[in-house]
C-alpha cells in the first residue's frame, strides 16, 4: 500500500472541521469505515458506511476528521496501526499530515469536543491479497471505550432509563447492537409408557409422565387418596381445623369439599365453615364463630326455602330473595362463577395452555403432540405450522424416510435468536400445575380469573407477579429448548401457591415442619433442586450460578435452602440484613429465624451482586390509563408528600404489632400524621401539603398523581408502594435502611427517587422542601420515562391476544395498554439485565469457554 495523493478541503461551516483526504491504492476488499457518531454528528469518525469490492490497484478513500493535536496523537495512530495490516511508511506519512493539519486546525477551529467522547472502530484486513477469499459483513459497533453522557447523578441513559453508569454504558454500547445467532432447537419425541394412562401429560424430552392432581406413578396409574380432614377424635369427629375440612363429600383427588351426590347441585363447593354450625355472638354486632365439631347438614342440605340452605338452593330463586341461603358459604373454587357457583367458567392455567390444550382447574391437559406446563413445547408429533412464535421461523431437517427404522424421536430446528437464551425447566407438576389445580381459593397466587362471560378479571394479588414473569418467560423469543446453548436456567417453583396452600390439607405434611410454612416451602425448593440435579446435567457446570429462582413471599429468599444460594434470586424484598438482620414478619408460621441452620445455611435474604428485586404485580387500572396519571404535570401536583397505608396500633384497624413495618410507618405517622389517631392526635409536624393517613382512600391513584413525593416503606416485609408511586408518576421517597427496591441495584435511583435514612424521618419535610424546581422536574421526567418498567405490560398483552384469539374481542384494559408507546416493561428490563450480567458477572469472566457465537462485538467481551 502506498500514498498516491493527498488533498485538503474545507468542510462545511456547519460542521466546523477540516477534512483530510488520503487516497491510496490497495488490493482485494476494502471497507470504508466512516458514519455519523451516535453522540456528535458533526464529528464523523470511524464507523461503517459500506463495503466495496475493488479491483486491483483501484483507488480507495480515507476520510479523517481532525480534532486537535493533543487528542489526535501519534499514540492513537499506533493503536490504529494494530488494526490495519499496512506498512509503517503509511502510518508515518499519515502522522506527519495529521500534525500539519492539526496545527492549521488549531488556528481555525480552536474549540472542539474532546476525543474522549469517541471510541474506535475495529477494522480488519483493509489491505488483503487479491487471491484470498474473505467475507466482510457490515456491522455497526459502538465500542466500550466510548464515553456516554451521564446525567447530574452519574446515570447513563439506555432506552430512556437512567442506569448505573457501568451498566448503562455497556447496554448502550453492546446490547444495542446485538445481532441474532443461529440456535439448534431440539424437538423431542420420546414416548411415555401407556400414554400416562390418560391421567397425565408426557414430557417428550425425558419420556416421563406428569400426572394430574390425585394420580401418581410412572404411568400415572396409581390413584391417590387425599383426605380433606385430619383423623377424627371423640371431640372432633371431622378432625382438627384445616382449610379443606369437610362435613359433606370430599373429592380425594384434590382434597376439596363439595355437596356431593343426592343433592341438586353436587359440584357446588362446601368450603371451610360452610358445612359447620355457627356460634352466634354473645352481644349485638360481635363476630360469629364456628363449631368445627358439629356439621350443619340440616341447613345446607335443606329444601325448605325458609331455612338457610346451600346444596339445593336454586340460584334464580335466591337472587329473587324467594329462599334463604347460608351466607358463610361461598363460591371459592376456580372454574365456577356466580354467588352459587352456577356458571362453569375458564380456570386459570399458565398461559391458558397456549391454545394447545384444555385447562382443567389449573393443570394443562395438552393435545397430542404437545407438552410442558403450558402446552407450548412441540414434539415430533406436532404440526410445524402450529409452533409458537418463539420457535419461528425455523428450518427443520427431517430424517430421510429410507433411514428411519422406527418412530422419529428427535428433530433439529434452526432458529435465529438473540442472547440471552433461557432454558425453562419442565418440572414435575408438584411445583406448579398441581399447586394451581389444588388451590382452595380462586384468587390465591394468580393475577387473573374469569367471569361468567370468560372475560378476564385481574386480581389485586401482589404475588401474581410470579405467574406474570413465568408466562412471559415461556412465551419469550429468548426461550430455548437447547440446554447446551442456554445462558440461564429458570427453575419454576411457585412458592406463592405453596405458601397459600400450606394449610389446605393434611397430605401436605405441615406437621413435619412444626407448622412453619417457611420450612415447608424451603423443602419444596430443595426437592426441585434435587430433581434438576438428578435429571439434567446443567446445574453442576456452574454450581447453579447460572440458574434463576423466584421467591415471591413477604421476606423474599430468606428461607432459600443453602444448596441453591449460588443462584440468582428474583424477589420483592431486597433485605441485605445489614441492619434488619432477622425475620420481621408478624406471622409466626413464616418466620425464617426458626428454620434450622442445617437447612438454610447462613445466607442473607438478598445479595445485590447476584440477585434482583422485581416489581410486584399491579393490575392494569383502566381509569389511571385513561387519565394518564403517570403523565400529570408538575403544576397539577399540589401535595408535597403523600402516604396512605396501615400505620400500626395507634390507629383504628391498624396492625397491632409494634414490629409492623419495623416501626418505620409508625415513626412517620408520629411526625406527620394528618388524620387523628385513636387518641385524637395529629402528627407533631402536621402540614397541609403533607398527607399521611391510615384509612383507605377511594381516590388513591388520583391522590398519588396529585403529589410530588410519595412514601415507600415496608409493610409486613415488602409492600407495593414503590409500584403505586411510579405508576402514578410520583417521585418515590424510600425509607428502609439496607433494603433494596425493584431494580435498585441496576437503575440509578438518585435520578428519579429519594432515599432517606430511617433516622431522618423527623427531618423529611425539610429535606423535600429543599429540592429546587429544576431537580423536581428532572426526577418527575425520569419517572415518566420509566414507569412501564414497573408494569407487567407484556404479560397483560399476552392475555389480550389470547382473549382476542378465543373470543374475537378486545377488553378496555387491552385497548388502553395497546395505545401506550412500546416502552420497555418489567420483562424487557429483566432481559436487558440478564444480557449485561451474561458478559460482566465476575464468575462468567473467569470462564474460558465463553460462547463462540454471542451476537455482540468482541470488544464487549473484554473487561473495560
Amino acid at each position: 500500500m502506498h500514498i498516491s495523493g493527498v488533498s485538503f478541503d474545507r468542510h462545511t461551516p456547519k460542521h466546523g472541521n477540516l477534512q483530510l483526504h488520503i487516497t491510496h491504492h490497495c488490493r482485494g476488499y476494502f471497507r470504508e469505515f466512516f458514519r455519523p457518531s451516535p453522540l456528535f454528528t458533526f464529528l464523523e469518525l470511524f464507523s461503517v458506511t459500506q463495503t466495496w469490492r475493488l479491483p486491483p490497484l483501484s483507488s480507495c478513500r480515507f476520510s479523517l476528521y481532525v480534532i486537535s493535536e493533543e487528542t489526535f496523537s501519534f499514540n492513537w495512530l499506533l493503536a490504529f496501526r494494530e488494526k490495519l495490516t499496512c506498512s509503517w511508511s503509511l502510518i508515518a506519512t499519515v502522522a506527519s499530515l495529521v500534525t500539519l493539519v492539526s496545527i492549521v486546525h488549531m488556528f481555525l477551529f480552536p474549540s472542539v469536543p474532546s476525543f474522549d467522547y469517541f471510541g474506535y472502530k475495529q477494522v480488519k484486513d483493509s489491505c488483503i491479497p487479491i487471491n484470498e477469499t474473505i467475507n466482510v459483513e457490515k456491522k455497526h459497533i459502538l465500542p466500550l471505550n466510548a464515553t456516554f453522557p451521564a446525567d447530574l447523578h452519574k446515570a447513563v441513559v439506555y432506552r430512556g432509563a437512567p442506569w448505573k453508569a457501568e451498566i448503562g454504558q455497556w447496554l448502550s454500547a453492546c446490547s444495542s447492537v446485538a445481532t441474532t445467532i443461529k440456535v439448534l432447537e431440539p424437538i423431542s419425541g420420546k414416548k411415555c409408557e401407556d400414554g400416562c394412562s390418560g391421567q397425565g401429560i408426557c414430557n417428550h424430552e425425558l419420556g416421563q409422565c406428569r400426572c394430574f392432581h390425585g394420580f401418581s406413578g410412572e404411568k400415572c396409574s396409581e390413584r391417590l387418596e387425599l383426605s380433606c380432614n385430619y383423623p377424627a377424635t371423640e371431640e372432633l369427629p371431622y378432625g382438627r381445623w384445616v382449610v379443606s375440612i369437610c362435613s359433606t363429600h370430599c373429592d380425594t383427588t384434590r382434597a376439596m369439599c363439595f355437596c356431593g351426590e343426592g343433592t341438586k347441585y353436587p359440584n357446588r363447593p362446601v368450603a371451610e365453615s360452610c358445612g359447620f354450625q355457627m356460634i352466634l355472638p354473645s352481644e349485638p354486632g360481635g363476630p360469629k364463630d364456628v363449631d368445627w365439631s358439629k356439621s350443619d347438614h340440616e341447613n345446607i342440605f335443606t329444601t325448605n326455602g325458609s331455612l338457610p340452605g346451600w346444596c339445593n338452593v336454586d340460584p334464580v330463586e335466591a337472587y329473587d330473595l324467594k329462599v334463604k341461603f347460608k351466607e358463610e358459604c361461598d363460591c371459592k373454587y376456580d372454574g365456577l362463577f356466580g354467588r352459587f357457583c352456577e356458571t362453569p367458567v375458564l380456570s386459570t392455567c399458565i398461559n391458558q395452555c397456549s391454545g394447545q390444550g384444555h385447562c382443567r382447574g389449573g393443570f394443562c391437559q395438552c393435545e397430542n403432540g404437545w407438552y410442558g406446563v403450558d402446552c407450548s413445547i412441540p414434539s415430533v408429533h406436532s404440526s410445524i405450522q402450529d409452533w409458537p412464535q418463539w420457535l419461528r421461523p425455523a428450518q427443520v431437517t427431517v430424517p430421510d424416510n429410507e433411514q428411519v427404522t422406527g418412530s422419529i424421536v428427535g428433530l433439529q430446528a434452526v432458529v435465529e435468536k438473540k442472547r440471552p437464551l433461557i432454558y425453562v425447566y419442565d418440572l414435575p407438576p408438584d411445583f406448579n400445575s398441581i399447586l394451581l389445580e389444588g388451590r382452595h381459593f380462586k384468587l390465591e397466587c394468580v393475577n387473573r380469573i374469569y367471569d361468567q362471560d370468560n372475560a378476564t378479571i385481574w386480581t389485586e394479588q401482589l404475588y401474581g407477579s410470579q405467574i406474570a414473569m413465568y408466562e412471559s418467560m415461556l412465551a419469550s423469543p429468548h426461550r430455548t429448548l437447547n440446554g447446551e446453548e442456554a445462558d440461564y436456567y429458570f427453575v419454576p417453583v411457585l412458592d406463592s401457591c405453596i405458601i397459600t396452600r400450606a394449610d389446605d390439607a393434611p397430605h401436605l405434611s405441615m406437621e413435619e415442619h412444626r407448622g412453619l410454612r417457611s420450612s415447608f416451602t424451603l423443602d419444596f425448593y430443595k426437592k426441585a433442586h434435587d430433581h434438576i440435579v438428578e435429571q439434567y446435567p446443567y446445574w453442576n457446570r456452574s454450581s447453579g450460578k447460572d440458574h434463576i429462582w423466584s421467591f415471591s413471599w413477604d421476606e423474599g429468599a430468606c428461607y432459600a435452602p443453602k444448596e441453591i444460594w449460588n443462584s440468582m434470586m428474583l424477589v420483592h424484598w431486597g433485605n441485605t440484613n445489614s441492619k434488619h438482620n432477622h425475620s420481621t414478619t408478624a406471622y409466626w408460621a413464616d418466620n425464617w429465624d426458626q428454620v434450622p441452620s442445617d437447612k438454610r445455611g447462613n445466607h442473607s435474604c438478598f445479595d445485590p451482586e447476584k440477585d434482583l428485586v422485581i416489581p410486584a404485580w399491579k393490575r392494569p387500572d383502566v381509569t389511571s390509563l385513561t387519565l394518564k396519571l403517570w403523565d400529570r404535570p408538575r403544576e397539577e401536583r399540589k401535595t408535597l408528600f403523600y402516604f396512605n397505608g396501615n400505620l400500626g396500633p395507634a390507629y383504628e384497624r391498624g396492625r397491632p404489632e409494634a414490629t409492623y413495618s419495623m416501626g418505620i410507618r409508625q415513626k412517620l405517622a408520629e411526625e406527620f400524621g394528618s388524620a387523628p389517631n385513636k387518641n385524637g392526635q395529629l402528627g407533631k409536624q402536621h402540614a397541609e401539603d403533607v398527607i399521611v393517613i391510615a384509612h383507605p382512600s377511594e381516590s388513591y391513584h388520583e391522590d398519588l398523581a396529585s403529589s410530588v413525593f410519595c412514601g415507600v416503606m415496608p409493610g409486613d416485609g415488602w409492600s407495593g408502594r414503590m409500584e403505586d408511586s411510579i405508576l402514578q408518576g410520583c417521585i418515590p421517597v424510600v425509607i428502609q435502611d439496607g433494603i433494596f427496591l425493584p431494580w435498585e441495584n441496576v437503575l440509578n435511583y438518585e435520578s428519579f427517587a429519594v432515599r432517606l435514612g430511617e433516622d431522618e424521618i423527623p427531618n423529611l419535610v425539610n429535606i423535600l422542601r429543599g429540592f429546587n424546581e429544576t431537580e423536581i422536574e428532572f426526577r418527575l421526567a425520569n419517572v415518566k420515562k420509566i414507569w412501564q418498567r414497573y408494569l407487567y405490560r407484556g404479560s397483560i398483552l399476552l392475555e389480550a391476544e389470547r382473549q382476542k384469539s378465543a373470543f374475537g374481542h378486545i377488553n378496555d384494559w387491552a385497548e388502553k395498554l395497546s395505545e401506550l408507546s412500546d416502552d420497555d416493561d418489567v420483562f424487557t428490563t429483566f432481559i436487558q439485565i440478564l444480557h449485561y450480567k451474561l458478559y460482566n458477572d465476575p464468575w462468567r469472566r473467569q470462564q474460558t469457554n465463553m460462547k463462540n457465537e454471542t451476537g455482540i462485538p468482541r470488544e464487549c467481551l473484554l473487561k473495560v
